[in-house]
């Protein structure tokens, strides 16, 4: 049986959310017929397949636009949060003085410096990128000072005693400890930053899903609004996936250190 288990567990893994998936959209589909609910409302799925199947390569082209918006702004978001978190576990007074202002710019409604980034970078890609930016940013830097900060106290005690220096012991000792909290960051701003891609080109652009979403409103398109949204739920779901096998790459000791 013990050797069944890791199989079990990945055919789990693969057959629970097709399973799940299948059931939101048998449910889904019921509510529109028992309901009678117009399809200019909610469309049925199979409105929404008809769509994909009628302009496949358009929604591919639209999907790719926001792709790169949302890994660029992810990407930028990473490497700032990171640095930030590092200056601010080290040092009391960057702290003090910076922690403030990332509290409040994280509070500030993001979509209502949409029209003040339109007006400094203008209507392409520049204003979408720095908006899941600022989505991001915030997570990546909170998780990397509480993980550098949460180093067990042992640990450094030790690399000391073997006259480690300061920069060997934060990188052969708090780095290491901190990078599962890191990853919880990370996991965290992900799903994030398409959502700031997307809020930035609902708002100005003309291209990206959110582009799509805005021109299907207007001409009373639901179910192209509803392809969008599910193009970009499955872009958000393997940008995922692909930062899970990151993690388990990067970290392979943890789920033997871990309940």
């Amino acid at each position: 049986m013990r050797d069944r288990q890791p199989g079990t567990r990945t055919l789990a893994a693969a057959v629970l959310p097709l399973a799940g998936g299948a059931a939101a959209v048998a449910l889904w589909w019921a509510a529109v017929l028992v309901f009678d609910i117009p399809p200019y409302v909610l469309p049925t799925p199979a409105a929404v397949a008809r769509v994909f199947a009628a302009m496949p390569g358009e929604l591919l082209s639209q999907a790719a636009v926001t792709l790169g918006e949302t890994l660029a702004g992810y990407g930028l978001a990473v490497a700032g949060g990171v640095l930030g978190g590092v200056a601010i576990a080290g040092s009391r007074t960057v702290e003090q003085a910076v922690y403030p202002l990332l509290v409040a710019l994280n509070a500030a409604p993001k979509a209502a410096v949409v029209p003040l980034l339109v007006i400094w970078l203008g209507f392409g890609a520049a204003p979408k990128v720095v908006l899941a930016v600022l989505f991001c940013f915030f997570p990546v830097t909170l998780a990397t000072a509480a993980g550098l900060r949460s180093t067990p106290a042992e640990l450094v005690e030790l690399a000391r005693s073997l006259s480690a220096s300061r920069w060997q012991t934060f990188a052969k000792v708090r780095v290491p400890a901190a990078l599962p909290q890191v990853f919880v960051g990370l996991k965290v701003a992900l799903p994030l930053a398409p959502v700031g891609a997307v809020v930035g080109e609902l708002f100005a652009a003309d291209a990206g899903l959110g582009y799509l979403i805005t021109a299907s409103g207007g001409t009373g398109d639901v179910a192209l609004a509803f392809a969008a949204v599910t193009v970009l739920s499955a872009m958000s779901v393997v940008l995922y996936a692909a930062l899970l096998a990151v993690e388990r790459l990067a970290l392979p000791w943890l789920p033997a250190v871990t309940a």
